[in-house]
């Protein structure tokens, strides 16, 4: 009877902690969970070494005399104490207790090693005394930017079932949010899983995101450039008029406070719009319109 590993079939340290431990095991288990591996002899023989290992490390006596007594289990005191843990365990097993979702993995015993370390009757119990938890399922939902300015309601379907959802303006391209409950059933009673959906956002405006900021460019004319005025500029929710100073250089940026996208979760808060100037220069100018500039040459040398 080989000594087994339990610390590498869980892939964790000796100096794991318990909540580490209850990770590691809940993440293999789902990935070779039976009800996911149908008819996967490998699958089912590596998730009866996660449920023992996991038997063994969660349990603060059984990982003791394991880490003190394992490589050298047949020696007369762990073989006595192994014996004491085992009647522990069925007292244990007689008052209700388990531990978690280990399932039925088709019947097959603990690994001789378990079982004269440990006794394997209180172990098998125990593996199938609590539920397993659902799959988790995954979704896309690709929006339009203008979709996710304000809080609307959409009925996604999945897996043939109509999901009501209510996506809250401001969500980002990428994000993901959790439906609690809406994934696949669990099994011998454990809980359902949850609904992970994933934003794909599309955007065919002009302005550019970054967060809850927006940016856009602005093209103005020479002469508004030069001697200042009013242009007329879009927002996400409409038009408004801007002084444009004298002598106004091209890149200049100005801020329009508020007028950004809503940010995620916080009602009625708002970035702010970036607008950078564009300088268009004159075209197909006229002879005079040509001796005014070589007149405005001359003076400004």
């Amino acid at each position: 009877m080989a000594f087994i590993d339990y610390y590498k079939i869980l892939g964790i340290d000796k100096s794991a902690t318990t909540a580490e431990i209850k990770k590691a095991y809940r993440k293999l288990a789902r990935k070779h969970h039976p009800d996911v591996n149908p008819n996967d002899k490998a699958a089912e023989k590596k998730f009866k070494e996660i449920n023992e290992a996991n038997e063994v490390l969660s349990d603060k006596e059984k990982r003791e005399k394991y880490d003190k007594y394992g490589k050298d289990w047949q020696h007369g005191e762990a073989q006595e104490q192994a014996q004491r843990q085992y009647q522990s365990q069925r007292q244990y097993q007689q008052q209700g207790s388990g531990n978690f979702g280990g399932g039925d993995f088709g019947g097959g015993d603990f690994s001789d090693f378990f079982e004269s370390m440990f006794g394997g009757a209180a172990g098998r119990a125990s593996g199938r005394s609590a539920g397993f938890r659902g799959q988790d399922f995954n979704a896309e939902l690709q929006l339009d930017l203008k979709d996710v300015y304000e809080t609307h309601k959409r009925v996604l379907t999945v897996n043939g079932k109509n999901i009501r959802l209510t996506i809250p303006a401001g969500v980002e391209n990428g994000q993901v949010i959790k439906i609690s409950g809406k994934g696949g059933p669990g099994s011998n009673g454990g809980p359902h899983g949850d609904l992970l959906i994933q934003f794909n956002i599309v955007n065919n405006t002009k302005f550019k995101r970054d967060g809850s900021h927006l940016y856009a460019t602005e093209t103005i004319d020479l002469y508004t450039a030069i001697l200042g005025g009013e242009v007329t500029v879009d927002t996400f929710d409409g038009k408004v008029k801007l002084k444009v100073k004298p002598e106004t250089q091209s890149g200049t940026k100005v801020k329009l406070k508020g007028k950004g996208f809503p940010v995620y979760k916080k009602a009625d808060q708002f970035g702010d719009l970036f607008i950078t100037y564009e300088i268009a220069m004159p075209t197909a100018l006229s002879v005079k319109e040509k001796e005014l500039f070589t007149e405005l040459k001359n003076l400004k040398s």
